[in-house]
């Protein structure tokens, strides 16, 4: 799941980040309105959060432009604990749910996954294909009775495969969906990630395999072998 998440706060911006990051979200932060709704138009993204007060632009001129665009991604809109006016701004701008500052980490992650749960594209906390299970709360890939804990970058590749079994998905992809626009990593995580997925998925015996469609990407299949 990849999310975007807009604070000009950079304590946090960074604080948030590393808790969305090891609850195994892929997070694009950015500190102002203007970058606000430049990823939020343009990027693939699964929900996003957004602080109002930012500059250049307030969360709620970003979310009411962004559904102008055609933007349908669920927003949740931070606001100042007891600013009525503010929810109401925020909602009436298109927000999908509000949280009132400072707040409880482990709220904001359950209202991300309320919110997740209520948007269209949501799947089940278990992923299922051919052999495979993949449990999107532990975490946790499964074949059979074998089981094996995956990275946060794994898991969210293997997701990516599971949930649009045979479809290709190019390297470009991964990395745009994953690691985000801003990223300062080389292409070679994919494939050393992939390489981990398929000796993980080797170890099991799993007749589900990754396969490389040379020059397009990859995708998952079942074998016989």
């Amino acid at each position: 799941m990849k999310l975007l998440f807009a604070e000009d706060d950079p304590d946090v911006s960074r604080s948030v980040t590393a808790l969305l990051t090891r609850s195994h979200y892929s997070v694009d932060p950015v500190s102002n309105g203007y970058d606000a709704l430049t990823y939020l138009t343009g990027g693939d993204y699964d929900a996003c959060i957004m602080d109002i007060m930012m500059p250049g632009m307030n969360g709620d001129e970003v979310v009411r432009k962004a559904r102008a665009a055609g933007s349908q991604v669920p927003v949740i809109m931070l606001t100042a604990m007891g600013e009525v006016e503010d929810r109401i701004n925020g909602l009436d701008a298109g927000a999908d749910d509000y949280l009132a500052k400072p707040f409880d980490g482990g709220e904001l992650l359950a209202r991300i996954r309320a919110l997740l749960r209520r948007h269209e594209s949501y799947s089940p906390d278990i992923v299922t294909y051919g052999d495979l299970t993949l449990n999107r709360s532990t975490f946790a890939l499964s074949c059979h009775e074998k089981s094996v804990s995956l990275s946060n970058k794994a898991f969210q590749m293997m997701e990516m495969l599971m949930l649009s079994p045979g479809r290709i998905i190019s390297v470009d992809e991964f990395m745009q969906h994953i690691w985000g626009w801003d990223s300062e990593s080389e292409i070679n995580v994919v494939w050393v990630n992939i390489s981990t997925l398929r000796k993980q998925l080797s170890s099991m015996d799993s007749k589900t395999a990754i396969k490389v469609v040379r020059g397009a990407g990859y995708r998952l299949e079942k074998t016989d072998v």
